[in-house]
């Protein structure tokens, strides 16, 4: 991932924060035949190895799994993103010397990809990761609310990833390389957009 300087996240606190608030991530790998890639929600357990690991599982009839991985695998989280237009600009009406652009954070995580079939651990995996996502409702669903020998046949069904982090990039695009009053001009625009992305966009531009 191309990251000038401007936009560099390197504090892992906030990169790890940038990880949970994107729920869904593309699982990729390099095979002999050529990438593979699954949108898969995936976890981080931050207390195990170096800088945690990446935890999800796939379908067992998805061929990733079965495909030799060259080298490492890649998640990568996207969060909020929205498009610029020139016009938000104040340089605009100055020099017009302007074009568009899209704002956006994103993640890269890299590291050596495991595959297991073993039940125990693809049960630890599927309940934290209902955990997660159930924990904020109001009556969350459990792993236990459905009969066991339903979720022994479908553990039967996924193969889970391990894939402990070797390295991370993090980016924050979001106009801070941009004069004062072209962000001022952009937060505006974005804020009063219609799409809730663009609003949440807005949010994180400097000003």
């Amino acid at each position: 991932m191309y990251t000038p300087t401007a936009f560099i996240v390197d504090d892992t606190a906030e990169i790890y924060e940038m990880m949970r608030q994107s729920r869904l991530a593309n699982f990729i790998t390099a095979t002999p035949t050529g990438p593979m890639a699954t949108p898969l929600p995936l976890f981080l357990d931050e207390s195990e190895g170096e800088r945690g690991v990446l935890y999800g599982h796939l379908a067992r009839p998805n061929p990733q799994w079965r495909a030799e991985v060259v080298g490492h695998g890649l998640a990568v989280f996207m969060g909020p993103d929205a498009y610029v237009t020139p016009s938000w600009y104040a340089s605009k009406s100055e020099h017009g010397k302007v074009v568009p652009t899209w704002n956006y954070t994103a993640v890269h995580a890299f590291g050596p990809v495991e595959f297991f079939e073993d039940a125990d651990r693809l049960l630890n995996v599927v309940k934290r990761l209902t955990e997660i996502h159930e924990g904020t409702r109001q009556t969350p669903w459990a792993v236990t609310d459905a009969p066991e020998s339903y979720i022994e046949a479908q553990l039967r069904g996924i193969v889970g990833i391990r894939m402990p982090i070797a390295s991370l990039k993090g980016k924050r695009k979001m106009s801070q390389n941009r004069p004062e009053p072209d962000r001022i001009g952009v937060k505006r625009g974005l804020g009063e957009s219609s799409r809730e992305t663009d609003r949440i966009a807005s949010a994180m531009i400097p000003t």
